[in-house]
């Protein structure tokens, strides 16, 4: 088989998707808003109309149904007072208005490559406060009574702070942030981050000192809300950017298996998550970032899935954890507990935090070859310490494992090429009668002992080995902003277009080397003509990274193959009797 029109065909499939992802992006027509409603009835109970945004908790063991209101609706408070928080790695705001974090800015991670002239970029945001990047993170406690909620201790109760600023001095550990609301009876709770040194990790914990004279009962919470990102201006940002082609949604795990529910399925009644789960975590996932809430080990908690105000301009997807019931006694405290992921998403250090978190980083059927493939392209990046030079030690890895059967796919294509010309006077011999061409064909294959399909198993053996490096080179963070030589950035294209130029001119080697099979169709014929062209416009867009590992290999390739037609052509050199 061909490998240039393989790889074609490949390509051809891989521009068909993400052409499909880019125009649904562009031109889906927007999800039903009656599926939505009828999701949120399916999902949960029915809430109390009078309360704006009202979301009542789903049945969780040993809890009852208290009422949990949301930020959504014309009668939702406003911002209270914004609190802001420094660490080593994190900027964050916290809104006093239930305690909610409501901006982070994660410091190690710039918006922007630096450069001589930009040399301090912004860094990268992850939770935002404004209503087109809106993405928040959100706790309290519900009381299962029917106090209002406006009397309840949610994450619309105002807090109260001491200061306004809190920062991780130099040489300091942990820093811990309290806040406090107390009702007129009596009820308080403090509501504490706690954050260390170098960890995106932040510790809550709510803990409620009851002095009033009756028990308190009812639930703790978290949640994490966010609005779809805001779409591209045009089809070809949507193609070329590998965030629009990246999951953005809500993701959760089981205990045992990874989930995913992306925007445009919250509208699916079907899909929606109201259930029971233990050892879980819940997040919402954008490329190379994400958030999540992770409950205590081995506590049982209810996770469901909602749309809020799916009418508006910019509708809020809801993930919520609740936990069993709380009760406290008059004079008696309690604490819950919980931690709250802000920040990258870093393999190989996810699942130290909590089980089943690595599987953020989604490589779906690939990763298999994915993961292993990614250990050892940070094996070599701690040789090298450059991601380029790791990307073409991979690549030279890679083709000395594979050379027995890519030598097997050369020979079987340099013999074909040897053939060509006789091929051809069958064809001329035969003119139309296809039957006794194809006769003829296979005899004289027989005869010279060629296996026309002998190029095809080394191709699929080693196709699952290419996808898989491409999801690695797509969602590794560590890519991200990596300079390589002239390139500043392995994440985006390359600025000078040199890499997708050289694998143009691999292709042109390689179809020197293996010239248009005789009887191959005109329209074949022409298409492997322009290939070089549809491969550098289409290389022109891809991250520069994934062109340096198919340039590096197409080279690799070429040289190998040139290699063995060489030797195979000399086979027809006339021994010495």
């Amino acid at each position: 088989m061909n490998q240039t029109r393989t790889f074609l065909m490949f390509a051809l499939l891989a521009v068909a998707y993400f052409l499909f992802l880019a125009w649904e992006k562009d031109y889906a027509p927007p999800p039903p808003q009656a599926a939505v409603a009828s999701a949120a009835s399916a999902a949960t109970p029915t809430a109390d109309a009078s309360v704006p945004g009202a979301i009542p908790v789903a049945s969780v063991p040993g809890a009852a149904t208290p009422t949990i209101t949301t930020t959504a609706g014309p009668a939702a408070p406003a911002s209270a007072q914004l609190i802001t928080i420094d660490t080593d790695v994190l900027k964050l705001s916290v809104d006093t208005r239930g305690g909610s974090l409501v901006h982070a800015d994660l410091l190690a991670y710039p918006q922007a490559p630096r450069t001589h002239k930009a040399p301090n970029p912004p860094p990268t945001v992850l939770l935002a406060n404004d209503d087109a990047h809106y993405f928040v993170a959100q706790n309290g406690l519900v009381s299962s009574s029917d106090s209002a909620p406006a009397d309840q201790p949610n994450h619309l109760a105002l807090f109260h702070s001491e200061k306004t600023t809190y920062a991780l001095a130099d040489g300091q550990t942990e820093l811990k942030v309290d806040l406090t609301w107390q009702d007129a009876a009596g009820l308080k709770v403090t509501k504490t981050y706690s954050f260390k040194r170098g960890s995106y990790v932040i510790g809550v914990s709510q803990r409620i000192d009851n002095g009033s004279t009756t028990p308190w009962q009812g639930n703790a919470y978290q949640q994490l809300l966010r609005v779809e990102p805001p779409k591209a201006s045009n089809w070809l940002k949507n193609y070329t950017d590998p965030e629009t082609r990246s999951f953005q949604g809500a993701a959760w795990y089981t205990g045992e298996k990874f989930e995913k529910l992306s925007f445009k399925d919250f509208a699916e009644p079907k899909d929606l998550l109201n259930a029971p789960i233990k050892g879980g975590w819940a997040a919402m996932l954008k490329l190379y970032f994400f958030a999540a809430w992770i409950p205590p080990t081995g506590q049982t908690e209810q996770y469901v899935t909602q749309t809020i105000n799916p009418d508006s301009a910019h509708p809020r997807y809801l993930i919520r954890t609740v936990g069993p019931a709380l009760s406290v006694a008059p004079g008696q405290s309690l604490t819950s507990q919980s931690r709250l992921y802000v920040g990258p998403n870093l393999q190989g250090t996810l699942d130290t935090i909590a089980p089943g978190l690595d599987l953020t980083i989604d490589y779906g059927m690939f990763k298999i070859i994915a993961v292993p493939m990614h250990w050892v392209l940070s094996q070599f990046h701690a040789v090298s310490k450059n991601w380029g030079v790791a990307i073409i030690l991979l690549v030279l890895l890679i083709k000395g494992l594979s050379w027995k059967l890519t030598a097997v796919q050369y020979r079987s294509s340099a013999k074909m090429r040897k053939l060509a010309p006789r091929i051809q006077a069958l064809k001329e011999r035969y003119g139309d009668d296809k039957q006794k061409m194809q006769m003829a064909t296979m005899e004289l294959y027989k005869k010279e002992k060629v296996n026309p399909m002998g190029g095809c198993l080394p191709v699929l053996i080693t196709m699952p080995v290419f996808y898989g490096l491409f999801f690695v080179l797509e969602y590794s963070l560590e890519l991200r902003h990596a300079p390589f030589l002239w390139i500043p950035d392995l994440s985006a294209p390359d600025p000078l277009y040199i890499l997708p130029i050289i694998y143009a001119i691999v292709m042109l080697g390689t179809q020197w080397l293996n010239p248009v099979a005789a009887g191959m169709d005109p329209t074949q014929a022409k298409m492997m003509k322009v290939m070089p062209l549809l491969f550098t416009v289409m290389f022109a867009f891809f991250p520069a990274g994934l062109c340096l590992y198919y340039a590096v290999n197409g080279i690799v390739g070429l040289g190998q193959q040139w290699w063995i037609t060489h030797h195979v052509d000399r086979e027809d050199v006339v021994k010495p009797a």
